[in-house]
């Protein structure tokens, strides 16, 4: 794949899959030109090239805000009112540091996450990743649909109609063959996502225990330490999802931005993430003050539950705007999974994958996409699915898979051949593998929770501690065996490079330290995962009996 000539410079290589992913970058709100190499002199210029850039950043983020993530903030208020708000803060440099990693991944090479894995760590990890991806998305997704049925039971509108009517909408946005209409509509639905601040307001839930809440930890005075410790991890893996990597790797490839524009992008997913957090903040707080005092205190049930309590506290509006912007997120949810999807598959087969395309010129694209979202449609629609029992399989194997898409997102940081003066520096491989170390961690407990549902806090505090003092010690040991000196990295002519085309490049130099952690993370995988799989499977035989 070859770029076109700009300004009569012969054509330079790039690794791009699909020539729709080449061109100008066309936003929702303007357009940069592709040979646009100039300065942005003044603050006017910078407003509109950050017009035309925002997006991949905000629609990831503000799609993490899904129906599961109303579902577990919701929960959390409910139940321990807002004692549990400064998970939220802890969670801003974690969600920053991947998805900043994946912005960079995405501009400089051109190639989406699944392909580079394949690419860089053989067959076996690139199948494992895209199965996984599948898989997990295709349960997720459901949970959208489940999110939008609770919201269309809330507002009285029939369930059958209303799950159709949103399914046709999601593939027929994405369906025109138009970058630029698919992200309008993608920001129309984050502008109602803000549907939740006159909630907020209108209840208004004390702003000095709010602040002092999200500064200062604690843990709620009333409640069994091993069920808060399952709701903490449940709101990390709600608001870091693999999906998220996948999605804004190729949402931004298919956007066309490169290295160029990379503080744009950052910014972006800046104000993606604030969005997200004052929205996660807003539904814990505001069902903490709706709760607070009454029978349904400490009993969560559903968000629908939570509709008709904010409703009953704050007036019947209340509770339609609520119902409402659960719907907005779970449609948003609903449509950067299946997106995400679609593009790894595009991405590993080698076929056309890009909303710049319409569908009679790329459909196994949009196959991929509308069969997503009608199965999901479908099985939320079925009497007798275990509903249930789908929601509780994804937190499971989200909770497994997380820490296996970070340490790859991590080692292709550190490819050079790959990132070249982009690639990740010490203290950032630092702080992204104390990250995974705790992911890993948290992912023990969740699934020794699954296996043993009586597992008690004490269980789960050695489990943390013994686990951080094992990465501790081998940390000191490889310090002992192969001191780590790594060398300053050159970041001169930075904006310009871009990774030359796969098949260029030498096979991953994998040090024998890198080749050890994926052994026992492949070991640990077919463990946990198996072992949850199992257990998904009893649960499913008692919900038949």
């Amino acid at each position: 794949m070859t770029n076109l000539a700009l300004n009569g410079a012969p054509p330079r290589a790039t690794a791009h899959l699909d020539d729709a992913h080449l061109g100008d970058i066309i936003g929702a709100f303007g357009t940069i030109a592709r040979d646009d190499t100039g300065t942005r002199p003044n603050w006017r210029r910078k407003l509109m090239t950050l017009a035309a850039i925002i997006g991949p950043g905000l629609i990831v983020m503000v799609g993490d805000n899904d129906a599961g993530a109303f579902g577990t903030y919701t929960q959390a208020g409910q139940n321990y009112g807002t004692s549990l708000l400064w998970t939220l803060l802890l969670l801003v440099p974690v969600l920053y540091v991947n998805q900043e990693m994946v912005l960079r991944l995405g501009a400089v090479t051109g190639v989406g996450h699944a392909r580079l894995i394949f690419q860089r760590f053989g067959r076996f990890w690139g199948a494992f990743s895209v199965i996984d991806l599948f898989l997990l998305n295709a349960l997720t997704i459901v949970t959208e649909f489940i999110g939008i049925t609770l919201g269309l039971d809330h507002l009285g509108v029939p369930k059958v109609a209303g799950v159709a009517v949103a399914a046709v909408l999601i593939v027929a946005a994405a369906s025109t063959g138009s970058f630029r209409r698919f992200e309008r509509f993608m920001m129309v639905l984050v502008f109602g996502s803000l549907l939740l601040i006159p909630v907020a307001l209108t209840i208004h839930p004390p702003a000095g225990q709010i602040a002092h809440d999200v500064l200062i930890p604690g843990l709620p005075a009333h409640g069994r330490l091993s069920e808060v410790m399952l709701l903490i991890i449940a709101i990390v893996g709600t608001t870091v999802a693999p999906w998220q990597l996948f999605f804004q790797q190729s949402y931004l490839i298919d956007k066309r931005i490169g290295p160029r524009f990379m503080a744009y992008s950052r910014i972006d997913l800046w104000v993606g993430i604030a969005v997200v957090i004052v929205g996660g903040v807003a539904m814990m707080a505001f069902t903490a003050a709706a709760f607070a005092g009454t029978a349904g205190a400490g009993h969560f049930t559903d968000a629908g539950a939570v509709a008709r309590g904010i409703a009953a506290h704050g007036g019947r509006l209340m509770g339609v705007l609520f119902a409402v912007a659960l719907i907005d997120a779970s449609i948003i949810g609903a449509s950067a999974v299946s997106l995400s999807t679609a593009y790894a598959i595009g991405d590993t087969f080698g076929i056309r994958h890009s909303l710049h395309r319409s569908p009679r010129d790329s459909i196994a694209f949009y196959l991929v996409f509308a069969g997503l979202i009608a199965v999901a449609a479908a099985l939320v629609l079925i009497p007798g699915t275990p509903l249930g029992l789908l929601t509780n399989a994804v937190q499971s194997l989200a909770g497994v898979l997380l820490p296996s898409a970070t340490v790859f997102l991590l080692l292709l940081c550190n490819d050079k051949a790959v990132l070249g003066p982009w690639r990740n520096g010490r203290w950032l491989n630092l702080f992204t593998g104390a990250v995974i170390a705790v992911l890993v961690l948290l992912s023990v407990i969740l699934t020794a929770s699954v296996l043993v549902p009586d597992l008690g806090a004490g269980a789960m505090l050695w489990i943390l501690g013994g686990g951080l003092g094992i990465a501790l010690l081998g940390l000191g040991v490889q310090q002992l065996v192969a001191p780590v000196r790594a060398a300053p990295i050159d970041r001169t002519g930075r904006d310009d490079w871009r990774m030359p085309p796969l098949d260029t490049l030498a096979p991953a130099a994998l040090r024998r330290g890198d080749k050890l952690w994926l052994t026992v993370l492949r070991l640990y995988l077919v463990v946990a995962g198996g072992l949850v799989l199992i257990r998904i499977g009893q649960l499913a035989l008692t919900h038949q009996l």
